[in-house]
């Protein structure tokens, strides 16, 4: 397993690069804007990450900024913990032979979502391609929220 990220919501995308980078330090890596789920996504890694992350997977901060108007109750601002594995399928139903509620099923192969007992979620993606789509996981509804 290896640490991604974390991710934040944001309100106010210039603000926060703001705080982040020009008074925390934190140097901006990548940025990807997504038109058709209209939110844009930027990554940040701490300034002895950068190189690493060009060449490997520094852990970095992941800025999610929704075009549209939302309030984030609960703690919704706080994402999620990101984590890649080496086999999504195994890795979830060993959670849940463990009790564990598997929120959002690896229904592509590729991604899955679990919480922790506080609540915060945790995504999973399968390192490298996407595993062929496999039941129970494909048929799989989601469980709660994540």
């Amino acid at each position: 397993m290896q640490y991604l990220h974390t991710m934040v919501r944001v309100k106010d995308l210039e603000a926060s690069l703001d705080f982040y980078c020009n008074k925390l330090g934190l140097v901006e890596v990548s940025r990807k804007e997504v038109e058709a789920g209209r939110f844009t996504l930027v990554f940040l890694a701490a300034p002895d990450d950068v190189e690493r992350s060009k060449e490997t997977d520094a852990p970095l901060v992941e800025l999610t900024y929704n075009w549209d108007a939302e309030e984030y109750d609960g703690g919704r601002n706080f994402g999620h913990l990101a984590y890649r594995v080496d086999d999504i399928y195994g890795l979830c139903q060993r959670l849940m032979d463990a009790g564990v509620t598997v929120n959002r099923p690896p229904r592509d192969g590729r991604m899955a979502f679990i919480r922790s007992p506080d609540g915060i979620s945790i995504e999973l993606l399968q390192k490298g391609e996407a595993l062929a789509p496999a039941e129970p996981w494909a048929s799989m509804e989601n469980q709660g929220v994540w």
